[in-house]
């Protein structure tokens, strides 16, 4: 196991670009056994999460040739229907992803129970609900087997605005014979870079960053070559580390049309930052000052499904918040351990009442100070990273093969921008 060893309190400065997007990459990955022609990927992120889905990928019967520069060459000429790895599919919650291509390309899969992050209850039933519209037949027995003799389109209303449900749908719907409609479709950045992969490979999407998708199925999908987008939830974690260090950074090829809701929140902190073309500057001198709503009542920051405020980004805004003047109340409603790691921060000085499992106020600003510390999942292992970036003395953090999971190399950026960060091996 690694662990990384800050020496914190040191001002970060320079230029950083961030990797592809994971949530984008993983569905995409999957997306390449819709065709049996070659798919050319650019900017895969090299992370565990991404290792781990090509696998699997690769376990059904795929080529794959490495291009080098992130880039990889993917060829699904046979698919079969094969027995995914248990393990590794524990590993990882995008496996599920792996359903909507299969279902679509060879009628039926047989799918492990996915893992991922322990951060609460995370349901599968928006997955069902909209794969049975679409014809396929579901069995859960300790795991899913799904079987279609042909998928068919059809008018689907999602119970949620699941990101991965809406995945599903749009893979599985593609090469369905006919017209499928999906009401209350999840918008992020990566359901939009999903479709528009999709369309360079012929497929026929309608709707793209709204909540109801238009699907008109073609018989095949051909080869095409598709570049992944930056990450925005790694642009928004160097611009808390800017802010808490407080560093100066440019973000090159930061993606900023996607931020406009993230900026305005941030700015609710006293955070804030300016735009050139595809580059973000952030300045060293932040107001950090927390903005009351009327009449001086304390404000609260909710995460909601997307365009709104998203729950990845809680636990750096959460760090951000103990560096700001002023009291703020952050809502986590969708899952129920996110705030946990909250205790660790005040383990460091941080002024932190946790209310409830989705609710806590934050108190700023506060001197943080190096503890030792342990990462529980990805977001909230960047977050204390940002917060041992930003104490006085040095911090440990154990398990961080948990950040690895969505950060390419993030300590090797940091360093480039002066942080004093060691990947140390533990005997």
């Amino acid at each position: 196991m690694e662990k990384f060893i800050i020496e914190g309190g040191i001002p970060l400065k320079g230029e950083v670009t961030p990797a592809g997007n994971k949530n984008a990459a993983l569905p995409i990955l999957a997306a390449t056994l819709l065709t049996d022609e070659p798919v050319i990927l650019h900017n895969l992120p090299d992370i565990r999460d991404v290792r781990d889905m090509r696998q699997l990928v690769a376990s059904l019967g795929v080529k794959m040739e490495d291009l080098g520069n992130n880039s990889l060459r993917i060829t699904a000429q046979t698919v079969r229907p094969a027995d995914l790895d248990p393990d590794l599919c524990a590993r990882i919650r995008a496996s599920i992803l792996l359903v909507g291509p299969m279902l679509a390309r060879s009628c039926e899969v047989h799918l492990p129970p996915p893992g991922g992050d322990v951060i609460g209850r995370r349901r599968v039933d928006t997955h069902l609900l909209a794969l049975r519209a679409l014809g396929a037949d579901i069995h859960y027995r300790r795991s899913f087997d799904f079987k279609a003799k042909q998928l068919k389109g059809a008018n689907i209303l999602l119970d949620e605005a699941s990101v991965t449900g809406t995945e599903n749908v749009i893979m599985a719907a593609v090469t369905a014979k006919g017209t499928t409609v999906i009401r209350n479709a999840a918008s992020e950045p990566h359901v939009q870079e999903l479709c528009q992969m999709l369309i360079t490979l012929g497929a026929r999407i309608a709707g793209i960053g709204s909540n109801t998708l238009t699907i008109e199925g073609v018989e095949k999908l051909h080869g095409g070559e598709f570049a992944i987008g930056p990450d925005y939830l790694e642009v928004i974690s160097f611009i808390g580390a800017a802010v808490v260090t407080r560093g100066e950074l440019r973000i090159r090829k930061a993606g900023p049309q996607y931020l406009d809701m993230i900026r305005m929140v941030f700015r609710r902190l006293g955070v804030d930052w300016s735009v050139e073309g595809e580059d973000i500057l952030v300045p060293s001198k932040q107001r950090l000052k927390v903005e009351a709503d009327l009449g001086g009542a304390i404000p609260e920051i909710k995460t909601n499904i997307w365009p709104a405020f998203p729950t990845d980004l809680m636990s750096i805004a959460i760090v951000v918040a103990t560096q700001s003047r002023g009291s703020i109340l952050f809502h986590n409603w969708m899952f129920e351990g996110r705030m946990y790691f909250t205790d660790k921060l005040k383990g460091m000085g941080a002024q932190i009442i946790l209310c409830d499992p989705h609710r806590c106020i934050v108190n700023g600003p506060t001197r943080l100070y190096g503890e030792k510390l342990e990462s529980p999942d990805i977001r909230a292992g960047m977050a204390m990273l940002l917060a041992a970036l930003a104490a006085d003395g040095k911090s440990t953090i154990r398990n961080v093969g948990q950040i690895d999971r969505g950060y390419e190399r993030v300590d090797e950026k940091l360093r480039s921008l002066g942080a004093n960060i060691e990947r140390v091996t533990e005997k």
